[in-house]
Parts: structure tokens; C-alpha cells; sequence
């Protein structure tokens, strides 16, 4: 029990004090796994963040789990998992609690309806950009239609829109890259 609490408390303080995303946790980690604790070798805490960062999930979050298996199992990982997610868990509920104190307050509502519009034209800044780097052919922009169609009018499953649309893409490479012995 000593060593998950250990565990616990030291992807306690990489999460709290992690800002800036999944990179600049890895010196904490060398310090915390590979030097403090001596739970895995740096070859392995980087083995492990990369393939945290193929996996679906928060980097942080999935390294902190591959940690905590590797050294206690199932109970090791969920420790250190719930170790570096706590610190963000607090603070939002922190905000959380003080917010809804507030909202009534006229002068924070505009300030919510701002970061809304600052987030939505963030959001389609990178569809926009996304868009430019994906769409290279005319069936790239009607499975875009078609896709967007399926989700904002007909309100179809993601995973549904996802899988046709890489076996509709798939099947218009072959189809068309085999025409003219063009790639498409």
C-alpha cells in the first residue's frame, strides 16, 4: 500500500505541476520514475510515452497507467492514473464552485458569450485548416460533404461516419487509382 500511495502522490505532482500538454511532463517523469523511484528506466518511460501518444486518451494519463501496471499491475495503474488526473479534477471543480456563484453577474455572462465566439472561431480556423491539408482531390471535398451532412443534418453516430467514410475513401483510391494508372 506504501508504494501505490508513493505512486499516487508522485503522478500527484506531475499533474499539478504539468502545464503545456503530454511534452513537458518528461523531465518530471525522469525524475519522479526513472531517478526518485527507480520504477522504470528512461528507455522505458520513453517507450512508454510514445505509445501513449498512439493511444486513445490524455498522454499524460496513459503514461501514468503503462507506469503503474508495469510496477504493481491493475492497481498500480489505476493509482497513478488517478494521481495525475486529481490536480485537474480539483481546479475544476474549484471553478466550478466559484462560477456558479457569479453567473449571475451580468459582466460574466458577456465574458462566457465571448470565450464561446473565441472558441468557435478557433474550432473553424482548424476545420478550415484541416480541410486544406486533406482535401487534395474532388472525391476528398464530396466524402467531406457528405460526411459533414451526416452529422449536422442527419445526426448520424460518429463512428458510423467515420468507418463509411475511410471504406468510401478506400474503395475510390482503388477504384480510381487504377484508372489511367493515376494516383488518387
Amino acid at each position: 500500500m506504501k508504494e501505490l500511495l508513493s505512486m499516487f502522490a508522485a503522478f500527484f505532482r506531475i499533474g499539478l505541476f504539468t502545464f503545456g500538454g503530454g511534452y513537458s511532463m518528461l523531465p518530471m517523469l525522469e525524475r519522479e520514475v526513472v531517478v526518485r523511484h527507480s520504477w522504470a528506466t528512461m528507455d522505458e518511460v520513453l517507450d512508454y510515452f510514445a505509445i501513449s501518444q498512439c493511444t486513445p486518451g490524455i498522454i499524460a494519463v496513459n503514461t501514468a497507467t503503462f507506469v503503474g501496471y508495469k510496477r504493481r499491475g491493475v492497481v498500480g495503474g489505476i493509482f497513478s492514473a488517478l494521481g495525475v488526473i486529481m490536480p485537474s479534477l480539483l481546479v475544476i471543480l474549484a471553478i466550478a464552485a466559484l462560477l456558479t456563484n457569479f453567473m449571475h453577474i451580468e459582466l460574466i455572462q458577456y465574458a462566457f458569450g465571448g470565450i464561446r465566439i473565441a472558441v468557435g472561431a478557433l474550432i473553424l480556423g482548424t476545420v478550415i485548416k484541416l480541410s486544406r491539408s486533406a482535401v487534395k482531390q474532388w472525391w476528398h471535398a464530396l466524402l467531406c460533404v457528405a460526411a459533414f451532412a451526416a452529422s449536422a443534418v442527419f445526426k448520424l453516430n460518429t463512428i458510423i461516419i467515420v468507418a463509411t467514410t475511410i471504406a468510401c475513401a478506400v474503395a475510390c483510391h482503388f477504384l480510381l487509382g487504377m484508372r489511367g494508372g493515376k494516383k488518387a
